[in-house]
């Protein structure tokens, strides 16, 4: 199982949200690259990256903040937020991206998911933000009527990854993950599942770690490491076996 700990970018800061909403986010550094260093410095193989402004805007709004993580450490970034085109795949891939999360696109493009998962083996992935189990898109404002299950199968045939599955309704609450929900969704894909939103001590981490035999691979940290609730080091030594990939 890998451990992602989560930098979201509001204004150039590193905050978080609850539930999803702009109005509602608490800022904990004014300097992401060096939130990404004090992370790095604790042991993470990845970090999980989301540029907030660009999931509402629909198009990069925190590129600088972005570029200073990249420069700042040499542990992996996914990235996700805003990126809805194949030159926006492209550009950070090759600016040193090591995998793009694409949201929106995947629920509504499913042929450029497709097409980029296939120019770039291994380095797409895809997010599917839940709400009530529907598909939802645009920084979360918009529910469809797509179920998350009926995606992830779309998704896993497009040759990407992985999935992040995010349970909105938990993300940034500290309620606990929707473990059963991912692990559903995870079960006979044949594609790693990342969890995503809730999770508030190492016991939730612990229940995703069991899950893993069902697809679950992975599970992205927010909240719970700013406030201390989480020690990222203690938590790395408790989930993570070193030959564990998604």
């Amino acid at each position: 199982m890998i451990l992602f700990p989560a930098i979201d970018l509001k204004d150039g800061e590193c905050v978080r949200l609850a539930q999803g909403e702009m109005t509602r986010a608490t800022v904990y550094n004014s300097d992401p690259a060096d939130q990404a260093r004090r992370f790095a410095a604790s042991g993470c193989r990845w970090l999980h990256v989301v540029d907030l402004d660009g999931a509402f805007a629909g198009a990069p709004r925190n590129a600088g903040a972005v570029s200073a993580i990249l420069d700042a450490v040499g542990v992996k970034v996914q990235l996700g937020g805003g990126i809805r085109d194949r030159a926006g795949i492209d550009r950070w891939l090759e600016a040193g991206v090591a995998r793009v999360v694409l949201g929106t696109v995947a629920a509504e493009d499913p042929e450029l998911v497709r097409a980029a998962a296939r120019a770039h083996p291994g380095r797409v992935v895809a997010g599917i933000d839940a709400r009530g189990g529907r598909v939802a898109v645009r920084g979360w404002a918009e529910t469809t009527e797509i179920p998350a299950r009926d995606l992830a199968r779309r998704m896993a045939d497009a040759g990407i990854a992985a999935i992040v599955h995010t349970d909105i309704e938990r993300d940034g609450v500290l309620s606990g993950p929707n473990v059963a929900a991912t692990a559903s969704l995870a079960e006979g894909l044949g594609v790693p599942v990342i969890v995503s939103g809730g999770i508030s001590s190492l016991d939730d981490l612990l229940r995703v770690k069991a899950a893993e035999s069902r697809g679950v691979a992975g599970a992205i940290v927010g909240r719970a490491l700013y406030d201390g609730r989480i020690d990222l080091r203690a938590a790395i030594d408790a989930v993570e076996g070193r030959a564990s990939a998604c």
